[in-house]
């Protein structure tokens, strides 16, 4: 949510980069991609061997723990790496932002594939009845307080894990929660074996009455290791750069007193320091976060709206910046760069959008409010990128992004899925894993271990995706077995590198193998249950036609139903194209899906082997 003031404050300052961010060094991108907005994968590249694994999918009609007990409204997650566990925090409000109650929750995960029920870390907290905010006429009345945070975790030098939020006050559904005028912020150690220490309040805002606080402040603990680790991290003007927004405007903790939002920041080889805010507005500080070198500009070049920019160094020396590079929230996308400061390219990481289930107040569309890994908060053993993000602000996602970031298959795909232990080692394989739609790999009905898509959600989809190189003339070969013939679809379509498909193949749920053919389906076969079908294609783009052989013998021949220039990434989903939301969609959501909360009958299709080669037809 923007207020008034803060949006006078942005605008100003983007009007001012035009004049003076060229003469500053300062982060900028110079490349020449951009997205369109018009596709949800805004027509960008993918960067290769990203899995996106949902985490918790959200279900107000059958509340449990492992969806966030029925709460519908998830935004803000967080991310860290500790004891060789992943853990990720997010808030948590019944329907819609901002409206009360909220509270904090926590998950983890050895692996960053599967991950534990959520957990309640913060719960909620209770306003005393009276209780007011300068400026605004309501008065706080059986009130809970709104919970949120900038920061997730802190880990101390003492090796010891912290969890943060924030508790607010909003007095009606347009009230900020985070104008400085709250109850102040909460702290808790998370214990080596899966235990929590008390919850204390490590900072008060200055309008709130201590002597009201359901809990006590960090210095009553007896643990003077948990004390000196409040201490360490409000010593650090990087911590407390993220506390900006909820903290009070006069806080001498904070080093930049500006209402930006939504603090990130990594270390350049120089030793100095690049902060980013939302809208792609940035800073650099030579003092480690104390003072910074101009008031933020936004980054030359950087397409950003209001929400989070994520940016790190990877683990080959080189940077990244996650964001979504529209006024929208989508698509999400990765620009790498080599010395953090000019980024040159413009990779897709999710370009998904499942439909909102569930409507409520300031909801929007789309993977957003991406967070990585802080520095100081642990490094993944990998070496990859992990971030963590909402959909729609509903349910919650990880993204692994493989480091060094590439764009372009190396040579052609030649994969037997037996031969793989894991879903991680899929490295040059694009997922998108829902969980009632997920991508594993699994036992097939033959036995054998095979790439599996099932599909028991009627708003989602499971994909899997694999870039090859630039071809004219290719041949894509793949053996497949359907668990079924009577419910669910396989689509499989030869696209271009942006994602425009040229061919589109279906196992369609009335028992027949589909072509695409101009705006009708052409079918080609009938196909049985839990029989395992060989199936190649060879296309040619400048005849713009293909042939289909099942098991060795031909079944079609046609015309490429959209023109491309090159076939470059093989796609299987399980299920139609959507287009919904669009450019034009209106902003809020205020209705509820049919059964959000009821999986349909599961279909499943199973991937035994993956083969592509160019051809000289």
């Amino acid at each position: 949510m923007l207020k008034l003031g803060y949006k006078a404050a942005v605008f100003a300052l983007l009007g001012a980069w035009s004049i003076t961010a060229e003469a500053q060094d300062t982060v900028k991108y110079t490349g020449t991609t951009l997205s369109n907005v018009d596709y949800h994968h805004g027509q960008l590249s993918p960067a290769i061997g990203v899995h996106n694994i949902q985490v918790m999918r959200a279900n107000r009609e059958n509340p449990t723990k492992a969806n966030s007990f029925g709460w519908t409204y998830n935004h803000a997650p967080m991310l860290a790496y500790w004891n060789n566990t992943f853990f990720m925090n997010y808030l948590s409000d019944p329907v819609g932002e901002h409206i009360p109650p909220s509270q904090t929750l926590l998950q983890t995960s050895k692996d960053g594939y599967n991950w534990s029920e959520p957990e309640i870390i913060f719960p909620p907290y209770k306003v005393p009845d009276g209780t007011r905010k300068e400026g605004h006429p309501g008065v706080a009345k059986d009130l809970y307080a709104i919970v949120h945070q900038r920061m997730g975790f802190y880990v101390s030098k003492d090796n010891r894990l912290l969890a943060i939020a924030y508790y607010g006050i909003a007095l009606d559904a347009k009230d900020d929660p985070n104008d400085g005028k709250g109850i102040g912020r909460v702290v808790r150690e998370i214990k080596k074996d899966g235990t929590y220490g008390p919850i204390y309040f490590i900072r008060y805002n200055s309008s709130w009455d201590k002597k009201k606080s359901a809990y006590p402040f960090y210095t009553k603990s007896k643990d003077k290791g948990f004390v000196k680790a409040c201490n360490e991290l409000m010593a650090d003007p990087l911590m407390m750069q993220q506390w900006v927004e909820e903290a009070d405007r006069n806080d001498p903790l904070i080093p930049l007193k500006k209402e930006y939002k939504a603090f990130s920041y990594y270390h350049l080889q120089d030793g100095r320091t690049v902060g980013l805010w939302k809208h792609a507005l940035t800073s650099i500080s030579k003092d480690g976060g104390k003072t910074w070198q101009y008031d933020a500009l936004r980054a030359p070049g950087f397409v950003n709206s209001n929400a989070k920019i994520w940016g790190q160094k990877t683990s080959d020396g080189r940077y990244a910046t996650v964001y979504n590079p529209s006024e929208f929230r989508w698509p999400l996308a990765v620009s790498t760069s080599d010395n953090g400061l000019e980024y040159k390219d413009l990779l897709l990481v999710n370009g998904e959008i499942s439909p909102m289930r569930y409507g409520g107040n300031y909801k929007s569309y789309g993977p957003q409010y991406v967070r990585g890994i802080v520095p100081g908060n642990g490094t993944p053993p990998d070496g990859n990128m992990w971030v963590t993000y909402s959909m729609n602000k509903e349910d919650m996602w990880i993204s692994k992004i493989p480091v060094p970031v590439k764009s372009k298959a190396d040579k052609h795909a030649d994969e037997v899925f037996a031969n793989f232990a894991e879903l991680k080692d899929l490295k040059e394989w694009n997922i998108y894993s829902p969980i009632w739609a997920s991508v594993k790999l699994e036992k097939a009905p033959d036995g054998t271990q095979a790439l599996a898509l099932r599909d028991k959600d009627r708003y989602d989809y499971a994909k899997a995706e694999r870039v090859i190189p630039a071809s004219k003339q290719v041949k894509a070969e793949f053996t497949v077995i359907p668990a079924q013939n009577d419910k669910g679809q396989l689509h499989i379509e030869l696209q271009d590198a942006k994602g425009s498909p040229a061919i589109r193949l279906i196992l369609d749920s009335d028992g027949s193998f589909k072509s695409k053919a101009g705006y009708r389906l052409s079918g080609m076969m009938k196909y049985e249950a839990g029989k395992a079908y060989n199936v190649r294609v060879e296309a040619d783009v400048a005849a713009r036609t293909y042939h289909v052989f099942v098991d060795g013998k031909k079944v079609t021949t046609r015309i490429f139903f959209s023109p491309v220039a090159s076939i470059e990434r093989v796609m299987f989903r399980t299920g139609e194209v959507r287009r919904f939301p669009d450019a034009d969609t209106p902003t809020d959501q205020d209705y509820d899906l049919e059964n959000p909360g009821e999986p349909e009958a599961e279909a499943a299709f199973f991937i035994k082997s993956f083969k592509t080669q160019s051809l000289n037809l």
